[in-house]
Parts: C-alpha cells; structure tokens; sequence
C-alpha cells in the first residue's frame, strides 16, 4: 500500500483517519454528509456540467494543476479506470499535448483538452490534509524514545482456525501466528507502545513526542527534522490490521469539545490541547486507536500518494478512485476560497468514499497544519474529463 491516506485532519479523528484504510480530520459541530453509494460513477450519474470558460480558472492555478497532470500522465497511461468513466486511450492524447504546453498557457490547454462533467448531485464536502513535519532522531537518545518502525517481518495474511476452510473468501485479515502456531490478530496500539516490536521490527528513527507522531500517524506520511537539521521524509508502508477509532468522534461523545467551560475545539489544535492538559487521560484516548502505522523512509521532494507520484501543495486532491479517475482535473467550488479551484486527484483516503468527497492537500509547515487542521469546505465540484470520454458518455 502506499502512503498518505486521506481525509481532514479533524475529521480524520472524529470520523476514520487517513491512516485508516490513509492521510486524513471538521469544526466541532460539522460532519461528512451522508449519501448512498454506487458501485461507480457512471452508475451514479454523469451530465455535462458548464463551459470550461464559466469555471473562471486562474492563470496560477491552470499553471500548477498542469505540472501536476504532467507528473500523473505516466501512472494514468498505465492503469485501468475504475470509475468507469475514461479508457487508457482516452488520455493518450492529451498528455502528450501537455509535455508540450508553456506553462503560460496551461488554462488554453485544460480548455482545449478538457470537458467538465458532474458525477451524482455534484454537491462537494472537502477536507483537508497535510505533511507533518515533527522532531525526530535516526538513533535513540535523550529525549528521543518514541519508535517509527518499518513494517515486521511476522505482519502477515491469513485465517483463524476458528473461520471455516468453507467460510474463507474474500482477502484474509492481517495478523501475525503465535508461538503456537495458530493465526491471531495483530498487536494493537497499546502493546506496541509497551514495547512488543522490541527487537522484532526495524526502527527507521526516533520521534521526540508520542502525541505529534500519534497526528503523523493519522496523517500517513510526514516528515522527522532531526537536531542536526536533517530531514528524514517518511510514508506510509502498511497497517496492523486492528481497527481505527476517531478519537475526536469519542470526545464529542463525551461532551469533550464544543463551547462551554472546560471544552475544546473540535480541531485538531483543541484536541491535542486536551492530550496534553490530560496526559493520563489522553493517553488512554490515543490507545482506543488501536491501529498503528508502519512507515518506510521516502526519497524525493514530496509524500507520494496513491497514484505513485509526489502529491503537490494546493495541487493534489484525495478522491474516491471509483467516482473519479486518478490522475484527472477536478474543479472545485466551495465555500472556502482558498479550496476553490482547479485540483488534480492524486491520492486517495480511507475516509474519501463516494462522489464527490475530496480531501485537499496543504503541503507542509504551520500555514499547512492551520489550513488543513480547519478544512471544512461544500459546494460543487466538477471532474475534468478528455474531450472523447465526455462524448462517449454524453451518447
């Protein structure tokens, strides 16, 4: 599997995170809409949406979301579409057409080449994520405790003895085959934390503090500055099977956030807040979550995500793959400005299911944490088809 799993990140803790299968969690109060799903988007519903021309694309933004649809071609010339809505050939022309655009004239081309369609009703909820970057060490010392391991060699697939040979379809469940031989579930967040990979798995490196790697965690990807000034990228390799609890949906039960005395945003700045204010009790919280990420160390200048290529700050957007084509344009208008635009969909989240749901991506930094943190945006949105599979459908 890959690395950043989508969703905001406060929706990620009220809801299912990134990490969830897959960075990524709304204000206090606000949740996903809920809408019935179908198998795909032609089986949901296309029409023709508006001239390109009424979509009111920024020169900056046409320049950015070219570069990104540049990067996905190879990736979008090499995978069958499990939207239903393109073929391989579809895109063939238009990419080679793209390598030879001037940036100048990136909003020409996406006219040119593109037809805007909507899927279902069209009505949009995003989110937002983003790329943690924290403290960390590659070696254990003072004040540096915290493991990010790779992911163990005893992580595997298979069924208990208690499933039928009968019953077993599907994919089996991760687990791991204890000392007796008979398949169990995998170590939870809580053993993990008690040391139970000690010696068993290999640690790429330290973190500093449990709390801001519990939020990279849900995150899936980020980044470890070390004291020496290095920059160790990290991303998502794989999950320990056990379930995912949004620990923001858990406060809120428990009349943690909201306005009144003695209650916290429902971001994700008032729920770390809480941790910290509480640490015995935020630590319990944490370990509801039981599932734990395991990371692999990444080169490059950019988390990948789910199409294979780095995702781009105000570029990239997380999509439900079986409603929209990894690698096609989306335009998005929202009642957040700074989410309106044109997005390529580049990854995908364990909390991005359906039409129309999309988790936008704010790169890295303190700007990104607020924007991402906060994110929480509905209007419309429209994907970007090639001029052919716009025809073909509209037959």
């Amino acid at each position: 599997m890959r690395g950043v799993l989508a969703l905001a990140v406060m929706l990620a803790l009220g809801a299912c995170g990134r990490s969830a299968p897959q960075g990524s969690v709304p204000p206090p109060a606000v949740t996903a809409p809920v809408a019935p799903l179908a198998a795909n988007a032609v089986l949901a519903g296309v029409a023709l949406g508006p001239a390109f021309a009424a979509l009111a694309v920024a020169d900056a933004d046409a320049r950015g979301a070219l570069a990104a649809f540049i990067e996905s071609c190879p990736r979008l010339l090499a995978r069958e579409d499990a939207s239903g809505l393109t073929r391989r050939e579809d895109w063939r022309g238009p990419c080679e057409r793209a390598r030879a655009v001037s940036p100048s004239r990136a909003r020409d081309f996406f006219a040119a080449e593109f037809t805007p369609v909507q899927v279902g009703d069209g009505k949009a909820f995003a989110t937002g994520y983003f790329e943690p970057e924290i403290a960390g060490s590659r070696t254990r010392r003072p004040g540096f405790a915290v493991p990010v391991y790779a992911m163990p060699s005893d992580l595997v697939r298979g069924w208990p003895d208690a499933v039928k040979p009968s019953e077993r379809t599907g994919r089996p469940p991760l687990g791991r085959y204890d000392e007796a031989g008979r398949f169990v579930l995998y170590h939870d967040r809580a053993a993990i934390e008690d040391g139970a990979l000690e010696g068993k798995a290999r640690v790429i490196a330290w973190a500093a503090d449990p709390v801001e790697f519990f939020f990279l965690q849900i995150q899936g990807s980020g980044r470890l500055r070390t004291p020496e000034g290095e920059v160790i990228r990290i991303g998502y390799a794989g999950q320990n099977g056990r379930e995912y609890v949004g620990i923001g949906g858990v406060m809120r039960e428990r009349g943690l956030l909201g306005s009144g005395p003695g209650r916290y945003s429902g971001s994700m700045q008032g729920i770390m807040a809480y941790i910290r204010d509480n640490p015995a009790e935020g630590r319990a919280l944490m370990r509801l979550n039981k599932s734990w990420i395991f990371f692999q160390e990444l080169q490059g200048d950019g988390p990948l995500g789910a199409l294979g290529v780095p995702v781009r700050r105000e570029a990239s957007v997380a999509a439900d793959p079986a409603y929209v084509p990894l690698g096609a344009p989306v335009w998005l208008d929202l009642d957040r400005r700074e989410a309106n635009g044109l997005w390529i969909a580049q990854d995908t989240g364990g909390a991005i299911k359906g039409a129309n749901r999309f988790d936008t991506f704010w790169g890295a930094g303190e700007d990104a944490r607020e924007i991402a943190g906060g994110m929480s945006g509905r209007g419309r949105a429209y994907v970007l088809l090639p001029k052919a599979a716009a025809a073909r459908l509209a037959r």
